[in-house]
């Protein structure tokens, strides 16, 4: 079960860049956002009342998928959307792919969980090797106040999106399953989306055209209802830091699918980063003891 969705979020994930770029035009961005999450987040509430799988929350419960709404399913996205106006979606890539270092940093902090050496050497690698393959991309960034700017939201979006990972895997302890807290969490993050256009006198503007009405349904289903919750499932299975090496392939999957559709050509330094970032997921889900069943083997932030 850990391989299937350990699979199924790296490619959907890794998918998610074609419907998100479709989204680009008539539609301002935060509101792409919000009706994606309102929209995912009220057919998850009504689908699970209707099967009776929707969980009672208590105070605490709320306020956690609140907290998890804002990091993940907000101020997450609203960085990296902005991060890109910057500097370059591969940059950004690299930048994200540090979230498994974040996550066992943090996993460490909140939970006092130990930090495995492995997991750090093999985020480590990840991160070179998406250094790599988008290295045409680095070395075209120039030096700027600009990119500084684009460094700063996105390594913010990366804290965010470690920190709803926290904030997710304190729900499953308390005995929330993801399905609940996602659903929540959605839409506790889509209503601070929509406060925030509101406010900031965003046009809700609606594109009719098949393209984009396709791109948010696939969005809604697949990137969000399906990919979080098998993503955050694997957060409660794996532990936040394994889990999150899920970021590190995003891009790869994304390359792949532009080598088919866009023609992208491999270059040496490329299949050098690919080895490497193949080479972390070995460390990161590589057998600890004898006794232990085995762990998964093995992206862009578009989620």
């Amino acid at each position: 079960m850990n391989l299937f969705l350990y699979l199924l979020t790296v490619l959907v994930w890794g998918s998610t860049w074609i419907a998100i770029k479709l989204q680009l035009g008539v539609v301002a961005i935060p509101v792409s956002i919000f009706y994606r999450f309102a929209l995912a987040a009220l057919l998850m509430l009504a689908g699970l009342a209707a099967l009776r799988r929707l969980q009672r929350l208590d105070r605490r419960g709320h306020l956690l998928c609140l907290g998890q709404g804002v990091c993940l399913f907000c101020l997450n996205f609203l960085c990296f959307y902005s991060a890109t106006q910057w500097i370059s979606s591969g940059l950004v890539s690299v930048v994200f792919s540090a979230a498994t270092i974040w996550n066992a940093l943090n996993a460490r902090l909140w939970f006092g969980t130990p930090i495995a050496p492995r997991i750090m050497v093999g985020g480590a690698f990840g991160l070179c090797g998406l250094a790599l393959l988008f290295w045409p991309e680095l070395a075209g960034q120039q030096a700027s106040h600009e990119t500084l700017l684009g460094l700063g939201l996105a390594l913010l979006g990366t804290l965010c999106f470690s920190t709803g990972n926290m904030l997710s895997s304190a729900q499953q302890r308390a005995g929330i399953g993801p399905l609940t807290g996602n659903a929540y969490s959605m839409l506790y993050g889509s209503l601070v989306l929509l406060a925030g256009c509101l406010l900031s006198g965003q046009p809700f503007a609606f594109d009719p055209a098949p393209a984009y009405v396709g791109a948010l349904l696939y969005l809604v289903f697949i990137g969000s209802i399906v990919g979080f919750t098998a993503y955050l499932t694997l957060v409660g299975r794996l532990g936040p830091s394994r889990a999150a090496y899920c970021t590190v392939l995003f891009p790869v999957v994304a390359l792949a699918i532009s080598t088919v559709a866009e023609g992208y050509r491999w270059t040496l330094p490329a299949v050098a980063g690919l080895a490497l970032v193949m080479l972390g997921n070995v460390l990161v889900f590589a057998r600890r003891g004898a006794g232990r069943a085995p762990a998964p083997a093995g992206a862009t932030p578009a989620r």
